[in-house]
């Protein structure tokens, strides 16, 4: 069975529309997390939070120390953007998610607890 020539053009012009949406990179400074705010134009400023941070997850707990004395603070965002090592980091409302671009797909890494506590996902009982 051949495809036809418009299910090629149509894999043809898939691809490369996919191709031209905005795929926007987290800088790769080692052991450097940082807080991401987007500003009005659009464009990202990376803020240094910590210096020296071994892994993603340490990352990841700074971030969230920061986002909760923020929230202490008064602040009425609940949720942050980080970056470490070309991967950044979603702190939001379920838990905390990862990217590899600021616009793509978010993979989970975290779950919060009925607490608000982090877990890892399937590590807490289903109720």
């Amino acid at each position: 069975m051949r495809p036809s020539i418009v299910a090629l053009s149509l894999i043809a012009a898939t691809v490369s529309l996919t191709g031209c949406e905005k795929q926007t990179k987290a800088p790769f400074e080692a052991g450097v997390c940082m807080h991401v705010i987007e500003q009005k134009d659009g464009t990202l400023k990376f803020n240094p939070v910590a210096r020296n941070v071994p892994s993603l997850e340490l990352c990841a707990a700074e971030l969230e120390g920061a986002r909760l004395r923020f929230v202490r603070l008064g602040s009425p965002s609940r949720e942050m953007t980080g970056a470490y090592q070309g991967k950044f980091i979603f702190l939001q409302k379920e838990g905390i998610y990862l990217g590899d671009t600021y616009e793509g797909a978010r993979f989970m890494s975290l779950v919060r607890t009925g607490d608000g506590r982090l877990a890892v996902p399937g590590a807490m009982p289903s109720q």
